[in-house]
């Protein structure tokens, strides 16, 4: 979905301009009329912006490469669109192909490449989440806990069944929290690891109540891609994966399958099976508040005829009541009795924290390290684990609660003046991208890209980037071009539908990495489309947008001839 400058130089095309038009002033005859002139300047200038938005400048050489980016952007469907690019060589230490390098440009997801950089390195590549499960009274000989059971939360992303026996985190290619396949387990693993360890150390009642304290930064904001609750607590992404698959007749009910299954939500079945062609459209048209904080959610829509399943991401309202409840019914499991009905009055965390000591410690989960979560983020596009990092780095490092996001903002422009980076050419506030106030330059995201080839968290950020026609985000990209497996790069979408003309309207499509070309020069890149009208509705941005700016960087790869 979503982006140094270092060089106080203006892009090609006003330089071309600069000359031209100091040129066109000092040859002027003293004869020539003003009306002459005026004319000639109006031309100059129609000249001028047609240069500009189809990226012809002077001054750059007529290599294969510029060529080649030519022919790509000037196919008849990016007639209306902008193009930023900017190719860095890490080998001589400049640019070695620019296009629009210092306009800004609505960057998408290439957004996350600063969020996460930032974390790793704020936080460290091996910083591990700790949630924990606390006991706020004493344990009967009988087994009765005379107070409540807490788990607090962390802030970790993977309370969920990516986490596998090795300690890695796993992912599907394309991530459940957009439809694709949810990584194969079962989504409340963590949560019942847990509640068996609770049972272990002895407690077969709870005479208080099960709590989950999201005190660790504010509870509830959404993020921007696909409205998933930000929360300290965590359980599956924060979303309920509902599969619907049609039926044998037409007209008959859906068959739906929802993972996580418990209490917290009810869905009822109103939609059908439709004709063969038609097009999958589930929705949740009634959501409403149940009784003890429950959720009872109306399906309606269609599934064609003979279409194979499809995952439809349920965004869990109230993701502390859900763990709540997911907690609960995994206590009971594990033979703990407890009580599942919502307070009447918000508990006092406040107070509980003095319980929160080693010697009431009853279940712990240690997380794998930041850098596979950080992996996991990069290559899926993962929003929420995107957009949660600011809000981490404010509670953990700078203690706040309120503002944490704002806070850890702070932290990273810090970090990022600190690397050298103009922030003149970076806009951004949320971490993963798809705020409208994200827009950064090409020679930016190239000169923060070529600081983090020098740091140390390198290694970290290179692995999570998806790789051309292999894996993540880019899986599907130019499988059977020589530069695939060669390219690893964070893609970008940002769209909207455009009602007048009922197509896909992309405000911002990006792709910004690192490539080692076939004659082994080491580059960094960055390359934006904005403004690019895709026709119809049917999904082909990836196939129209997406695959023009990997030709772009794959042409990089094959043809590049710096001079």
């Amino acid at each position: 979905m979503i982006l140094a400058r270092g060089r106080e130089q203006p892009a090609p095309a006003a330089r071309f301009g600069c000359i031209l038009f100091r040129r066109s002033a000092s040859c002027v005859p003293a004869a020539v009329t003003m009306p002459d002139i005026r004319n000639k300047l109006l031309l100059l200038g129609v000249l001028l912006a047609v240069c500009s938005s189809r990226g012809i400048a002077a001054g750059q050489p007529a290599t294969p490469l510029a060529q080649a980016i030519q022919r790509i952007i000037h196919r008849p469907v990016f007639r209306h669109a902008t193009f930023g690019i900017e190719f860095y060589s890490l080998d001589t230490g400049r640019p070695i192909y620019e296009l629009n390098p210092d306009e800004l440009f609505t960057p998408a997801s290439t957004t996350k490449l600063l969020t996460e950089g930032a974390a790793l390195a704020l936080l460290g590549p091996n910083y591990r989440f700790d949630t924990r499960v606390y006991r706020t009274g004493p344990i009967a000989a009988s087994g009765a806990l005379r107070g409540d059971l807490v788990l607090v939360g962390s802030g970790d992303p993977n309370l969920s069944q990516r986490i596998q026996p090795d300690g890695t985190l796993a992912f599907e290619n394309d991530d459940h929290c957009y439809g694709g396949p949810a990584v194969p387990g079962d989504p409340l693993m963590v949560i019942e690891q847990l509640a068996r360890q609770v049972a272990r150390h002895g407690i077969t009642r709870v005479d208080g109540q099960v709590l989950v304290d999201a005190g660790m930064f504010l509870e509830g904001a959404r993020e921007l891609g696909t409205g998933t609750v930000i929360s300290p607590v965590v359980v599956n992404d924060n979303i309920i994966d509902v599969t619907a698959a049609p039926a044998a007749k037409l007209g008959v009910p859906v068959l739906l399958t929802v993972s996580p299954a418990t209490a917290y939500a009810q869905f009822v079945n109103r939609a059908t099976t439709g004709p063969a062609h038609s097009k999958p459209d589930i929705e949740w048209t009634d959501d409403v508040k149940g009784p003890e904080g429950t959720r009872i959610v109306t399906v309606t829509g269609n599934i064609p005829l003979g279409f194979a399943p499809a995952l439809f991401p349920y965004a869990i309202p109230k993701p502390s009541r859900f763990a709540q409840m997911a907690f609960t019914e995994a206590l009971r499991e594990a033979s703990v009795s407890v009580n599942d009905t919502e307070p009447v009055r918000p508990p006092n965390f406040k107070a509980l924290v003095a319980w929160y000591r080693p010697e009431n410690l009853v279940a712990e989960h240690l997380s794998p390290p930041l850098s596979q979560d950080v992996r996991i983020t990069l290559k899926v596009s993962q929003n929420l684990h995107a957009s949660l990092m600011p809000y981490i780095l404010g509670a953990v490092l700078a203690h706040a609660t309120r503002r944490a996001d704002q806070a850890g903002f702070e932290l990273e422009s810090s970090f990022l003046r600190k690397a050298g980076l103009d922030l003149s050419g970076a806009s951004q506030s949320d971490g993963a991208g798809g705020s409208r106030a994200a827009f950064f330059t090409p020679s930016f995201m190239v000169q923060y890209l070529v600081r983090l080839h020098h740091m140390k968290i390198f290694p970290y950020i290179f692995a999570g980037l998806p790789i051309l026609g292999r894996d993540g985000t880019l899986a599907d990209a130019l499988k059977n071009s020589s530069a695939a497996g060669h390219i690893f790069a964070k893609t970008g979408t940002y769209d909207e539908y455009d009602e007048i003309d009922r197509d896909d309207m992309v405000t911002g499509k990006g792709l910004a990495g690192y490539l080692t070309t076939q004659e082994g020069q080491h580059l960094a890149f960055a390359i934006y489309a904005n403004r690019v009208a895709i026709p119809g509705h049917g999904g082909l941005i990836e196939q129209i947008v997406g695959r023009a700016l990997a030709q772009i960087a794959a042409a990089a790869y094959r043809s590049l001839s710096p001079q």
